[in-house]
C-alpha cells in the first residue's frame, strides 16, 4: 500500500477503461462495485467530518470531499498521472493517490486509510476523490484544481458569503444528527470582516490552516484585539474552493460548520478570503461570526 504524489514532480497512473455490461448478472456485479467505492467516499468523508488524530496532531473538522468521476483511475496501470488527468480535463494543482491490496471492502479500506494514510484524506486543500476498485486492488486519488471563479474583493465576496449563509438559515435543516430551525438572518459587521481577512491572510501567506494563528490567538482573541466586545465568537474556515457558493455548501455539509451556520444565538458576521498561489491550497476563507455584549 502507498500514495503517490503530484505536484510539479510525474505520476504514474492510467485512466480507467469503462465498458458497458448488458448481461444482467455482470451488471448487478458492478453495481455493487460501484456501491462499495461509494460507501468509501461516505467513509472518508465522514472521518473529515470529526476532528481526528493523525500522526501525532490534531486535525479540524473538514468539508466533505466532492466525488469527481476524472479522478476514477486504474486500480494496475501506472502511466504520467499528471498527462492523465489532463486529457480526463481535470485542471490539477495538486493530486494524491492511494494504492491499497487486500480489503475485501469499503470497511477495511477504510481501515486502511485510517492507519496508514490518515494525512492525505485530512490534507484540507484537497476539495475532490475518486475511488476505483477491481476484486481486492483500490485506488483512491484526492486532488485540488486550479481556481475557475472570477472572484471580486475580499469584502464583495465575503458579503456574497453572508448572503448565502442568511438563505440557509432562512430554512430548518439537520446538521448531522442536530435538527436546527430556521433562525434569524446575521448582520454583516465591519470589524469582523476585517478580523476575518486578516485571518485568512494570514493563512494564505503563512501555509496554515487552524483556528489558532501563528501567535496562539483563538477566533474570540484576535475579535477582542480588534475591539470588537463579544458575547459570542464562533468561527468557520474553509481552503481550496474558489467561490462562496461551493464554501458555505462545504460548511452545510459538515455538521460542525452546519451548527456555528444556523446557531440562532449568533447575530453578526464578517467574511472574506485571501489568495497565495505558494500556498498548500492556494485560497483560505474565513467566516466570523459574533453576538456584541448588550
Amino acid at each position: 500500500m502507498a500514495p503517490d504524489q503530484g505536484d510539479s514532480n510525474a505520476l504514474r497512473s492510467s485512466l480507467l477503461s469503462v465498458a458497458l455490461l448488458c448481461l444482467g448478472p455482470l451488471l448487478f456485479a458492478g453495481q455493487a462495485v460501484a456501491s462499495e467505492e461509494s460507501q468509501l467516499i461516505d467513509e472518508i468523508n465522514a472521518y473529515r467530518n470529526q476532528p481526528q488524530g493523525c500522526a501525532g496532531q490534531a486535525s479540524l473538522e473538514l468539508p466533505p470531499l466532492a466525488s469527481d468521476p476524472r479522478l476514477v483511475l486504474s486500480v494496475s496501470s501506472m502511466g504520467d498521472l499528471q498527462q492523465q488527468l489532463a486529457r480526463a480535463t481535470y485542471p490539477m494543482v495538486n493530486v494524491q493517490a492511494i494504492s491499497l491490496s487486500g480489503p475485501r471492502d469499503s470497511a477495511s479500506a477504510m481501515k486502511a486509510i485510517r492507519e496508514s494514510f490518515c494525512q492525505v484524506v485530512l490534507d484540507p486543500q484537497f476539495v475532490d476523490i475518486g475511488v476505483n476498485r477491481q476484486d481486492r486492488e483500490w485506488r483512491i486519488v484526492v486532488a485540488r484544481p486550479l481556481l475557475s471563479a472570477r472572484l471580486g474583493d475580499w469584502q464583495t465576496e465575503g458579503r456574497k458569503v453572508l448572503e448565502a449563509i442568511n438563505a440557509a438559515r432562512a430554512k430548518a435543516r439537520q446538521c448531522g444528527a442536530q435538527s436546527m430551525a430556521a433562525t434569524a438572518p446575521l448582520t454583516w459587521n465591519d470589524t469582523l470582516a476585517s478580523v476575518a481577512q486578516n485571518h485568512s491572510r494570514a493563512m494564505a501567506n503563512q501555509n496554515f490552516f487552524d483556528h489558532i494563528d501563528k501567535q496562539r490567538n483563538t477566533p474570540g482573541d484576535r475579535a477582542e484585539l480588534a475591539g470588537y466586545s463579544a458575547r459570542l465568537v464562533s468561527e468557520n474556515i474553509a481552503a481550496g474552493l474558489d467561490s462562496p457558493g461551493k464554501v458555505v455548501d462545504g460548511w452545510l455539509a459538515s455538521p460542525g460548520h452546519c451548527s456555528n451556520l444556523m446557531n440562532p444565538d449568533l447575530r453578526e458576521l464578517g467574511a472574506a478570503y485571501a489568495t497565495d498561489p505558494k500556498s498548500d491550497a492556494g485560497i483560505y476563507w474565513t467566516a466570523l461570526f459574533g453576538t456584541p455584549q448588550g
